[in-house]
């Protein structure tokens, strides 16, 4: 674990020191090599599982690839964010990379923490360098709306867990998530317990989002950066799921009566929100509704408690959190280009930018779920887990399923096919530095293929 984490506090002083010449390569260097070195933790050999460092920190099947996701993010979001920063006076460039590190220190203390109450520390403290890079960094003036809607959605949401953790500690003697399942169970009245069940979900639910409480996704997405809009995707939804996996240990005979609801809003959202993206006319808003719409997917995976349902989740997961944190650097590649996220003021691209619409095309298919990719094994094993629990279930799944093929080849042909609009006039050609962004991102999708059980190892 430290050797990860202590390479990566380093980057604070190597940001804060190093000559403005090198700034931003050396910062992706190193978070590059870190990102590889984190890369040894896939190697399990614990018999319990878990591969601890000490007391409070340890790595298990669950939490790994989440982990080795957040560390290959910070060079990419570092990559993303070099051409609209260079403009910016030398300390603000040294202030954002920063966020972005602190960032990174915080979601991996997050995933490994083995107390339930240091993962909720980690898991709020979160909001704050995220927050300063959507109100700071972002594009429009409704950037201060948005981190309103950010911070008051989640920490709302955040607050019946913090009195239910405590409630728990009162009751248990302790959260440590190593020895919490060998405890007696709470001995509350049935109210009570109902209650204390939807306090320890809610945080969770809200962070996904459930479809319902959803509203600050877009809002954040749309206003904040590109490595705002990369880290919220890719990571920080996924710490709700990942928070919901290791609750579900706790919550085990409540949940079988008490996740009706919440099953059905989550595949009622799927449809919902793919219907939203089919109409919407924002580039990052359609990216941002379709992310709502596979975690609600994730969501009802994890709900119904089953070992394929886990897996389908985690693997959606991670193969969601690399295709739309792509699909977020493409829309930035338009915007840098078109100054507009607007679908109708940026059509046609292909004809000037042949390799980027490549890139489209296949980021699309794969937010689509095609097969062989790890999308379509983790959606294929929900609707199946999904199936098992009730028949009705594949109606909603389907639906959702058509939905997102039809949005994802809507957002393709509008953006790439058709003739330029007249007032496109000298775009700038494409960049390496672009073309190895998007690279980084789909080389693990397809290497997946070839080793799925790197995600889905901890349920063998």
């Amino acid at each position: 674990m430290l050797k990860v984490l202590i390479p990566t506090i380093m980057l604070i002083p190597t940001s804060c020191l190093i000559n403005k010449k090198w700034l931003w390569s050396t910062t992706t260097y190193q978070s590059l090599i870190i990102a590889i070195i984190s890369l040894t933790w896939m190697k399990w050999d614990s018999e319990t599982g878990w591969t601890t460092s000490n007391l409070y920190l340890a790595t298990d099947p669950l939490s790994t690839p989440l982990l080795v996701l957040s560390c290959w993010l910070l060079p990419l979001m570092i990559l993303a964010s070099q051409n609209h920063m260079m403009t910016e006076p030398l300390i603000r460039q040294r202030s954002f990379i920063i966020l972005l590190i602190t960032l990174q220190i915080l979601l991996t203390l997050a995933f490994s923490s083995t107390e339930i109450m240091m993962f909720y520390v980690m898991f709020e403290a979160t909001l704050i360098p995220t927050l300063i890079v959507i109100t700071r960094w972002g594009n429009q003036t409704e950037r201060l709306n948005a981190g309103t809607y950010f911070l008051f959605y989640t920490l709302a949401g955040s607050l019946p867990l913090l009195i239910a953790l405590l409630f728990m500690q009162n009751n248990l003697g302790t959260l440590s998530m190593l020895t919490i399942q060998y405890t007696n169970n709470m001995n509350m009245p049935s109210w009570g317990e109902k209650i204390w069940w939807a306090g320890c979900l809610l945080a969770f639910l809200v962070k996904m989002p459930l479809y319902g409480v959803h509203l600050w996704l877009p809002k954040a997405h749309v206003e904040a950066p590109v490595a705002g809009s990369m880290v919220l995707a890719a990571v920080l939804l996924k710490l709700g799921g990942y928070g919901m996996m290791r609750m579900m240990v706790m919550l085990e005979p409540l949940t079988k009566d008490l996740a009706y609801p919440f099953i059905i809003l989550a595949l009622w959202g799927i449809i919902m929100t793919g219907t939203i993206c089919l109409r919407q006319t924002d580039l990052k808003s359609m990216i941002a509704y379709s992310s709502v719409s596979h975690m609600g997917l994730v969501a009802g995976g994890i709900l119904i408690q089953t070992p394929w349902g886990f897996t389908g989740a985690i693997i959606l997961m991670i193969a969601h959190g690399l295709v739309s944190s792509a699909l977020f650097c493409l829309a930035n590649m338009n915007y840098e280009r078109v100054h507009g996220r607007t679908l109708l003021l940026a059509r046609g691209l292909q004809m000037i930018l042949p390799l980027m619409a490549a890139w489209w095309f296949i980021l699309n298919l794969a937010n689509l779920a095609l097969p062989p990719l790890p999308n379509l094994m983790g959606e294929l094993m929900i609707i199946t887990s999904m199936f098992n629990w009730s028949y009705w279930s594949i109606l909603l799944t389907g639906l959702g399923t058509l939905i997102t093929a039809s949005y994802s080849l809507y957002m393709f042909l509008i953006t790439q096919r058709g003739p330029a609009p007249a007032h496109m006039l000298a775009l700038e050609p494409s960049h390496t530095r672009e073309h190895l962004l998007v690279i980084l991102h789909l080389a693990p999708i397809l290497l997946l293929m070839l080793k799925p059980e790197v995600m889905w190892g901890w349920c063998l």
